[in-house]
């Protein structure tokens, strides 16, 4: 019996959200930009009745939401946009060591172009210090990207407290949501964030599709566009609109405003259930941010043998060694190295993400098999 383990690299597309976006395949498929007929029109309004959907979910503004390719584009978008039109008295950036390669990827590039970027370190369990972030922020700051939650180990980030730090010195806030949407509630307001990337698959809906928020929208944050041409999303991302995917992201977020609660509960539940098994059977393991706050889905766990090898010996049981966007690197996790581990700790080291699918009676599977895998 083959057992999904890999909620965090993505999601199976829920066939709620797969009957929403159907009908734009092959029977609503006109283009949006075209309002001179009904299918075009229909289409129109559908993406936004999707932009409303994830605003719901946001505790944003319909206005505040443009659609992109997914959570990559947002945060070039984000980090990239805004950079153009930061002040020539601002030109620090800061972010932090665990944050994904698509932030960390626009920041360098920034570097190269003259702005300061301050990659700011953390603690054991991935928690940027707020000391360490005060020390750093000043008038010369223009902006700080710090990720809502961990893809690898899970780790939830202080936002509000960053972001009331960030807007003391007047920077902005940009936060990688992409993990943190649909597993736990994330609310703009709450949070008092400028800028949030977010990606369908990780909640359930389907590929290639995203959004970002903007406060305020294009009016108050400006952004420079990566894709320019034909005016869609307000002029912020040109080309003809993914009306199905917008679709399937708008009714993903729907499901899950309506679900977060009960199953974060009961997803959390079985991850504390199959640590608590694995440590009673494999007492040298080591459950990485076991302590801090982290994503309800996932567990992180050090074993005294490469990874590789283990999972090599677990043909059934689907999980990964980090990032599913690292796929093929030879290094090992940049995450796991920042917070402590060594290389070969690093190395020995799996993620399991459950999800929506999970079933109480996977769990005992998945400790059995984990511990027969260990013992040969």
């Amino acid at each position: 019996m083959n057992i999904y383990l890999d909620y965090n690299a993505t999601t199976p597309c829920d066939p709620r959200v797969v009957h929403a976006m159907l009908p734009y395949f092959t029977e609503i498929y006109g283009n949006p930009a075209n309002g001179l007929h009904i299918l075009g029109r229909k289409a129109a309004r559908a993406i936004e009745t999707a932009r409303e959907q994830v605003a719901a979910l946001l505790g944003s503004l319909g206005g505040e939401i443009f659609f992109t390719s997914g959570a990559t584009e947002s945060n070039h978008l984000a980090i990239l946009g805004a950079s153009e039109y930061a002040p020539s008295t601002r030109r620090k950036i800061i972010t932090c060591a665990i944050e994904h390669k698509s932030v960390l990827a626009p920041c360098n590039r920034l570097r190269e172009n003259g702005f300061d970027v301050i990659i700011l370190p953390v603690d054991e369990n991935g928690l940027v210090r707020l000391t360490d972030l005060e020390n750093f922020l000043d008038e010369n700051t223009f902006l700080v990207s710090i990720q809502a939650a961990n893809n690898e180990i899970g780790t939830i980030q202080p936002i509000a407290e960053i972001t009331a730090l960030a807007h003391r010195y007047g920077a902005l806030v940009h936060t990688d949501a992409a993990q943190a949407v649909g597993k736990i509630p994330v609310n703009v307001e709450t949070l008092g964030i400028d800028l949030l990337s977010l990606s369908a698959h990780k909640l359930y809906g389907p590929k290639g599709i995203g959004a970002l928020y903007v406060r305020g929208g294009k009016r108050k944050i400006a952004l420079r566009p990566l894709l320019e041409g034909g005016g869609q999303e307000n002029g912020l991302r040109a080309g003809t609109s993914n009306v199905p995917g917008i679709v399937g992201l708008g009714a993903a977020c729907e499901i899950i405003a309506a679900e977060i609660g009960n199953e974060s509960t009961r997803i959390q539940h079985l991850r504390d259930e199959l640590e608590e098994n694995l440590l009673a059977k494999i007492p040298n393991l080591r459950i990485n941010a076991r302590f801090a706050p982290r994503l309800p889905n996932t567990s992180n766990l050090t074993f005294n043998e490469e990874a590789d090898a283990l999972l090599l010996r677990l043909p059934c049981l689907m999980m990964s060694t980090g990032s599913a966007c690292n796929t093929g690197a030879p290094e090992p996790s940049h995450v796991l190295q920042a917070i402590g581990l060594t290389r070969q700790q690093a190395s020995s080291s799996i993620r399991i993400s459950l999800g929506r699918m999970t079933k109480e009676e996977d769990i005992q599977v998945i400790t059995e098999q984990i511990f027969s895998a260990i013992s040969t």
